[in-house]
């Protein structure tokens, strides 16, 4: 333990009695969010990025721990445990170096190999590489028997032990490895008879790149055509490395590793056959495995988080607050359904309208929506993004310019997942008596009202916005973002007495069973007056209390510290607070002039040092204070409803769907994103594009190309940028692409990707045909 600490310490460049810490508090079950917030003086202050950043590593370093004990046990039956193996494996500090050491000791297969040894050609397998001076004919002879018909015989099983032993070398592995890595061409070519079947990979039929410099999203996109059968790829070193009848360069690795030299000598020429034997049969592949491997590892590790970063900023968007909200979930032939929700979720009526083809009930749509809006006191409408989402937008306005005094505010919300948590589980039991399609404009108008309280209804995954989720590792994937949706609903907080099952199970210390039981002792007893009586709900001991209670908030309950993020255990310090001062607690909440003049060191406790107390002076200046930013939307451009309309050059508002390593989507409003590529976000150069944009923010873009045919548009957010000029100046980094290499982002979006990705919504729809056109619209601005 002390190894991994030490270990972790210096990777995170942090001390290690802070990682012990916080080890020991993971150990004893206590969550991230709660040690980042509460236990501040025991971890020296560590934030929620480096508590993920040491869970995460502590995780890969006990598996290592774990792998290392099997290895050494293994070995150890096999009575093969010398002490410089032994050094060799505690020194081990990746799984593929473990793995490496282990390969001559794992069990495996009767291989030919063990056959040879066993028929007792060992000795001429040493002899012919101690002393190539003998002639391999001759000295074969000598091993003829009842199990070895001839020399010939003989020979190849010498040659089998070599080349396992060869192949089996930790040190020449490692070497291999890394030279592949920083010397390696990874090449991509189309499988003879497929062009027309993988179209969507065509920019990859002929492609070459440095194996070390494969982005993220071009790895996925290779290893997904490969799996579609439409690719296959290869690993080059050198320019001949290709044609068998030429040496591959990893044979000198091999060959100067082993001492194996061309002295002229009898079996020189034979064993510089074994060392070609063992790279083509033995190491090429399975070095080719583990490097391709090593890639997709690495582009897994980004798209996660690529999904995770832009998953946190839809979670911590703005809330609309309690607003009475109309929810329409847009349809054409099966109308547009509508749920009218109160300011607190409630859904107080519903129904469907027909405004569009076939029925055109335009005149009858408006009346009815004006008699919701009327009734109910309707101050905003949310619309779904999907299919006919600008017609019905175009209905709202047409509302809004009739009955100016209704005053609403129109948003186009994206609906990303709002099928799948119609038909879960959940939705059946907190929406009963309504249908599926209902449940899906509910949901509309409630993650408008608060996106955060909504969206953690649904499976992370489907909220769809990530890139190649469903090509990575989904337990990774699963885990990731789970631990997004927990520091985002504890870093927010809670309402106790508003929360649903599924934002209760996300706070810290909660599980499913005692999220269920909060709910269903609100329902018999009435609202929580105090954070005290959650100790009475059926199965929410001292432990899980303690790790939920500062995130659980009452606003208008019996202490007002309970509206707080202030934690019970720590009422005392803000009770000495107001007796020092001779202050009422409930008058020093708030009272941020008076708090200011205080210093909070001389609160300081041997309990509670001086970051808690900090946080406890920062609190009650603004108790209960949301973090998120405040609530904004994007107005579209009338009259600009579909690709057709767009012209280049037009400036237009829109809001960013997703963010991923290449670019950022934005939705403005014509059924279809379109692409800022990186190199356009910004007139300087950016190596990320959450520099500059995150999911949810409203940017102003040009256009500067329209593909109808092909539904992609190219956008910048750099309004010097002229549709079909060279800029200025591109931004160092983005170089001009040689011909077999264009970017592979430019992967149309395939059919089958579409049926993988779906929940993702509309902007995920777009991405890898929006990609494809911003990339050749960069490549035609680099030339």
């Amino acid at each position: 333990m002390n190894s991994i600490s030490r270990r972790i310490a210096n990777e995170l460049g942090v001390r290690e009695e802070q990682v012990n810490a916080t080890v020991e508090l993971l150990n004893g079950g206590a969550t991230v969010p709660f040690i980042a917030r509460y236990r501040k003086e025991l971890t020296g202050a560590l934030d929620d990025i480096q508590l993920r950043a040491l869970e995460e590593r502590l995780r890969y370093l006990r598996e290592l721990e774990d792998r290392r004990a099997t290895i050494f046990a293994s070995i150890d039956e096999q009575g093969k445990l010398t002490d410089l193996l032994k050094a060799s494996i505690n020194g081990a500090d990746t799984k593929n170096r473990l793995e490496d050491l282990y390969l001559p000791y794992k069990p495996k297969r009767r291989t030919k190999a063990q056959i040879a040894r066993e028929a007792g050609l060992e000795p001429l397998a040493d002899g012919l590489y101690n002393d190539p001076t003998h002639v391999p004919e001759v000295l074969a002879t000598q091993f003829v028997s009842a199990d070895v018909a001839d020399s010939k015989l003989a020979l190849e099983g010498a040659r089998a032990i070599l080349m396992e032993r060869f192949a089996e070398d930790a040190e020449l592995l490692g070497q291999l490895r890394g030279f592949i890595w920083q010397q390696g061409q990874l090449k991509v070519t189309v499988i003879a008879g497929k062009e027309d079947e993988g179209a969507k990979f065509r920019d990859y039929f002929d492609y070459s790149e440095a194996l070390k410099k494969v982005p993220s999203h071009r790895a996925l996109a290779i290893l997904r055509g490969r799996n579609e059968g439409i690719l296959s790829y290869t690993i080059a070193v050198g320019e001949n490395s290709d044609d068998r009848r030429q040496p591959h360069p990893a044979e000198s690795y091999i060959a100067a590793h082993w001492n194996v030299r061309d002295q002229s000598r009898a079996a020189d020429k034979w064993l510089a056959e074994v060392v070609r034997w063992t790279w083509r049969v033995k190491l090429s592949g399975q070095l080719e495995t583990d490097l391709i491997g090593q890639i997709r590892e690495a582009a897994e590790t980004e798209a996660i988080q690529v999904f995770a970063d832009n998953l946190k900023d839809l979670l911590l968007l703005a809330p609309a607050g309690p607003r009475a909200t109309l929810g329409l979930d847009p349809g054409l032939r099966s109308g547009v359904k509508v749920a009218v929700i109160d300011g607190i979720g409630q859904v107080v009526d519903h129904g469907a309208i027909f405004p569009h083809a076939p029925r055109n009930q335009w005149e009858a749509s408006i009346e009815q929506l004006r008699k919701w809006c009327r009734q109910y006191n309707i101050e905003l409408v949310a619309i779904g993004n999907g299919t006919a989402s600008r017609e019905t937008d175009k209905l709202v306005v047409d509302l809004c310019k009739r009955y100016p005094e209704l005053k609403l505010a129109r948003i186009v919300v994206s609906e990303s997942g709002a099928s799948i948590y119609s038909a879960s589980e959940f939705a059946s039991r907190e929406l009963p008596d309504l249908d599926v399609t209902i449940r899906g404009a509910v949901s509309i108008a409630r993650r408008l009202q608060d996106p955060l309280a909504e969206l953690v209804k649904i499976e992370p995954k489907s909220i769809g916005v990530g890139q190649y989720q469903h090509d990575v590792s989904q337990v990774q994937l699963s885990r990731s973002l789970n631990a997004v949706v927990e520091d985002c609903v504890n870093g927010v907080g809670v309402d106790l007495n508003t929360a649903s099952v599924p934002l209760l199970t996300r706070v810290s210390g909660l599980n499913p069973t005692i999220a269920q039981n909060i709910v269903d002792y609100r329902s018999q007893n009435g609202q929580f007056r105090n954070r005290k009586q959650l100790m009475k709900v059926p199965r929410l001991g001292a432990r899980s209390f303690e790790q939920a209670a500062g995130f659980l908030r009452i606003s208008d309950g019996d202490n007002p510290l309970d509206r707080s993020s202030v934690h019970p255990e720590a009422y005392r310090v803000v009770e000495t607070i107001a007796a020092k001062n001779h202050r009422d607690v409930n008058n020093l909440v708030g009272d941020a002039a008076f708090l200011r003049s205080l210093n909070p060191q001389d609160y300081v406790t041997e309990q509670f040092g001086l970051p808690t107390v900090k946080d406890i002076f920062a609190e009650l200046e603004k108790p209960g204070r949301d973090p998120r930013p405040e609530f904004r939307f994007a107005s579209f451009e009338e009259g600009v409803e579909t690709l057709k309309d767009l012209e280049p050059g037009m400036v237009l508002e829109g809001s960013v769907t997703n963010v991923t390593n290449f670019g950022a989507f934005v939705d403005i409003g014509v059924h279809q994103d379109g692409l800022v590529h990186i190199s356009a976000l910004a007139d300087r150069f950016i190596k990320d594009p959450r520099e500059v944009v995150k999911a949810g923010d409203i940017v102003k873009v040009k256009v500067m190309e329209v593909d109808i045919p092909r539904k992609r548009i190219a956008l910048t957010m750099r309004m010097s940028d002229q549709p079909g000029q060279q800029p200025a100046e591109r931004p160092r980094g983005d170089k001009k692409p040689s011909p077999n290499r264009n970017n592979a982002a430019s992967v149309q979006k395939p059919a089958p990707a579409a049926s993988q990705n779906q929940g993702q919504g509309q902007g995920q729809g777009a991405m890898a045909g929006a990609l494809a056109q911003a990339m050749a619209s960069a490549n035609k601005r680099a030339r």
